[in-house]
């Protein structure tokens, strides 16, 4: 078996309310609360993505290290009403090459994406290529 596989995701937020909704609402992650400050540890919330392929992740305070990124990439079914869901719900997209999507041969459409907290994630559609 080969250990080298991304098996889970972290996402650093300023306002942990204000994070678990965007993603709640424009993705459409189920957020729970896994661990609490207050028992010992940190405020941690476990994030699960959906069914199928793919990975879950994880969700805390941002500290004194400003680390704005996780830049994982989301597979999504309809990349206009994913760019939709991510600008109604305070998020923005990164025109590239002055497009709020561009096609990449052979793989689909991808877009570039910021959450409300500052982190930078991108959104795919699959064309040709399938994830296995």
């Amino acid at each position: 078996m080969k250990n080298n596989r991304v098996i889970h995701f972290e996402i650093q937020a300023d306002n942990l309310e204000r994070a678990k909704s965007f993603y709640e609402k424009a993705l459409g992650w189920k957020i729970t609360q896994a661990m609490k400050k207050e028992d010992g540890g940190m405020d941690y919330w476990m994030i699960e993505t959906g069914e199928g392929p793919g990975i879950n992740g994880g969700m805390y305070a941002r500290g004194n290290e400003k680390f704005y990124t996780y830049d994982c990439t989301i597979m999504v079914e309809d990349i206009d009403k994913a760019i939709a869901d991510v600008k109604a719900n305070g998020g923005t997209i990164k025109a590239m090459q002055g497009n709020e999507k561009n096609e990449i041969k052979g793989v689909g459409w991808f877009a570039s994406c910021v959450d409300p907290e500052g982190n930078r994630f991108g959104l795919m559609q699959p064309t040709e290529w399938k994830l296995k």
